[in-house]
């Protein structure tokens, strides 16, 4: 068996403002474990078959952690660095649009509880999807990808690549 990603993290100052904030814009479940500490959150469903129907696969979550003492660790104090990082690039996460929501609907809602809209409205051929990306308020870059379909309709006003 190959290794096998199972988790991503992202850092936060606030985990229980971020885990909140997560909920609200995915409609994730908000699982504090423990409370401001260390928040996994459950998007909750399996990935699916091509034929649409769900496989024996859970969804990855995701964990948001608490930059100024990031656990696990041997040490329970932690260990520097202790603040968020805001310069240069950083990993991004890729979130896959639901059949039942929307790019505007997210990005509206991140938005409005503090996002910055870094750019909308793309189209990348190579993957045949439609892109968009918001900052969170910790500084994470999130990537909407929405599934194009076949023989995509393209808007006239995304941009392409």
């Amino acid at each position: 068996m190959t290794n096998t990603l199972i988790f991503v993290d992202l850092a936060s100052d606030d985990p229980s403002a971020a885990g909140k904030f997560y909920a609200e814009v995915f409609g994730w479940q908000n699982d504090a474990r423990p409370e401001g500490i260390y928040h996994r959150m459950v998007p909750g469903g399996f990935f699916k078959r091509k034929d649409g129907s769900d496989s024996e696969i859970g969804n990855l979550h995701l964990g948001i952690f608490d930059a100024g003492n990031a656990r696990p660790h041997p040490d329970p104090a932690g260990v520097e660095p202790r603040t968020l990082s805001n310069d240069g690039r950083k990993p991004r996460i890729w979130i896959l649009i639901g059949d039942d929501d929307s790019a505007d609907r997210i990005l509206a809602t991140a938005e409005k509880l503090g996002a910055k809209i870094l750019w909308r409205d793309h189209y990348w051929k190579e993957f045949n999807g439609y892109n968009h990306a918001f900052q969170d308020p910790w500084g994470n870059e999130i990537i909407l990808w929405g599934k194009a379909g076949e023989n995509p309709q393209i808007p006239e006003n995304y941009t392409r690549e």
